[in-house]
């Protein structure tokens, strides 16, 4: 595709099942790489083209195939056709803004979520959209862009470290989610850290540089809602689907994952709370300040009445005026409002207004 962003406006008027890329294009190629296993064997391929790894279906052994890219339509319209997975599918996981979901289709399952991490930076929250495929002994994710969280499960079954290679594939689909789920926790950890940081700077010295962080930390709170509160359904509904994909034991870990995704939703919740305090935090520090300039204001007016009043009778033009042509009449009324001006302070400062 000629082009590195659609928009959903794209596909306004298209019948359903229309293939098309949503989303900016993350991967310059498709790779499509495999990971085949057991207990005994391991063989880990590329795939130069999708065909090549339809043969890992009917396997006997425990199947991963990765897809990483997802810009061109044709190679996962390929994949699609190879493993009959339905065009709604196909559509959703193309589409990169779509909200996490779980859907049964005959044969095989499947779900999208997102991967959530922090750029090189530590400045903010990026997000990648992983679909996950499950089928009888094989499962297909497709990613955005090559580079992810799971190259400790990569590790581990080529290793054969713990129940990875003695379990079936949908162990590896609980050990994905449960990873993807877990770096959530990093997350929540990082938003908690600019909150912290956010609320300090607004104690100290609220200006709009403030205003703008505050500003970003609600957008990346919304953004990190709309990811992971939907998939409390998605799961919830994995582990009570009556599938022969999903076994009884991978259920139990699925709960534990649950219990997860409640925790981060609850600790997303309070950091929501904590970001509306710290903008009305940010008000109250602004409208004491504008307070103060407001109290400092008003008492150089008042002290400047008095002496304005002073000025203003000795201004006017009368011939016939007292003092007005005393020889000390100048210094005399410089010395009045000198000591008008110091008798306020004193009593500003007794009453605790300075």
């Amino acid at each position: 595709m000629s082009e590195s962003f659609h928009s959903m406006s794209h596909k306004a008027g298209l019948p359903p099942g229309t293939l098309m890329h949503i989303g900016k294009r993350k991967a310059e190629q498709v790779k499509i790489s495999v990971i085949d296993y057991d207990e005994t064997n391991y063989e880990e391929k590329i795939c130069q083209t999708p065909k090549e790894c339809f043969s890992y279906k009917n396997t006997k052994t425990a199947s991963w195939i990765n897809v990483d890219g997802l810009h061109d339509v044709d190679h996962i319209a390929d994949i699609g056709e190879l493993f009959s997975l339905h065009p709604l599918l196909l559509e959703d996981v193309l589409n990169t803004r779509s909200r996490p979901k779980i859907e049964e289709f005959d044969g095989y399952l499947f779900m999208s979520l997102k991967m959530l991490g922090l750029n090189k930076a530590r400045t903010g929250i990026i997000a990648e959209q992983v679909s996950f495929v499950l089928g009888s002994g094989w499962l297909i994710s497709f990613q955005e862009q090559e580079g992810d969280i799971f190259g400790g499960l990569r590790q581990r079954l080529k290793e054969g470290k713990g129940p990875l290679r003695q379990k079936g594939i949908d162990y590896l689909l609980y050990r994905l989610i449960d990873t993807v789920v877990d770096h959530y926790f990093w997350v929540i950890e990082y938003i908690s850290e600019v909150s912290t940081s956010l609320e300090e700077q607004v104690l100290a010295h609220p200006d709009n540089d403030s205003l703008k962080r505050i500003q970003r930390l609600k957008k990346q709170l919304i953004n990190l809602r709309r990811s992971v509160y939907p998939l409390r359904e998605a799961v919830s509904l994995l582990q009570k689907e009556d599938s022969e994909l999903i076994s009884e034991d991978t259920n139990r870990f699925l709960r534990d994952v649950y219990e997860h995704i409640i925790q981060i939703n609850d600790s997303i919740e309070m950091q929501r709370d904590v970001a509306a305090s710290i903008m009305d935090l940010y008000l109250s520090g602004m409208s004491n300040k504008m307070n103060q300039v407001m109290q400092v204001l008003t008492i150089i007016s008042t002290i400047f009445i008095p002496m304005t009043f002073i000025a203003g009778v000795y201004g006017m033009n009368f011939d016939h005026m007292p003092e007005t042509h005393w020889k000390y009449g100048y210094f005399g009324v410089w010395g009045l409002m000198g000591v008008m001006g110091v008798t306020l302070l004193i009593y500003f400062r007794r009453k605790g207004w300075l």
